[in-house]
């Protein structure tokens, strides 16, 4: 089993309701989840002028199968919530499920890269992250904390 976090996101109507159904998908696919956070409001950060504000929250658990088939497994979510397979980050969304932390591991594919690349500039993954897995380390960082982490931001 390898601990894991991802974060859910979005930013359209029925947003709140596509983060309680891609939870229940998750538990349904083999996510031992652990922990949810709080559902967090934040402004659009990278994204087109003009981009609605969204809603965060973070989920733990723990995982027995690959990292890639954890990213299929969110990317099947998403396109269940009605997100097209083609997107823009840049653009409004109902629902976004990205892998944050998956194990002490680093993964740096074409597919896949973990720790998520922005998430320790990002207030609005590491206030969920830091709520329910605070003492996690942060792989990359030299030993820091997930809570320690937050607390630099």
């Amino acid at each position: 089993m390898t601990k894991v976090a991802i974060m859910l996101g979005g930013n359209l109507p029925g947003t709140r309701e596509a983060m309680g159904e891609a939870i229940k998908s998750f538990a349904a696919n083999g996510l031992m989840i652990t922990a949810q956070s709080s559902v967090y409001a934040s402004e659009a950060v990278d994204c087109v002028p003009g981009t609605p504000d969204f809603l965060d929250m973070a989920i733990s658990g723990n995982w027995q199968k690959s990292a890639a088939e954890l990213l299929h497994l969110g990317q099947a979510i998403e396109r269940a919530a009605g997100r097209p397979a083609q997107h823009s980050s840049r653009e409004s969304r109902i629902l976004d499920c990205d892998i944050i932390l998956f194990g002490d591991m680093q993964i740096n594919t074409a597919e896949l890269t973990i720790p998520h690349p922005r998430a320790r500039q990002r207030r609005f993954v590491m206030e969920p992250l830091a709520e329910i897995i605070p003492d996690w380390v942060f792989p990359g960082t030299g030993g820091k904390l997930v809570g320690e982490l937050y607390r630099e931001l």
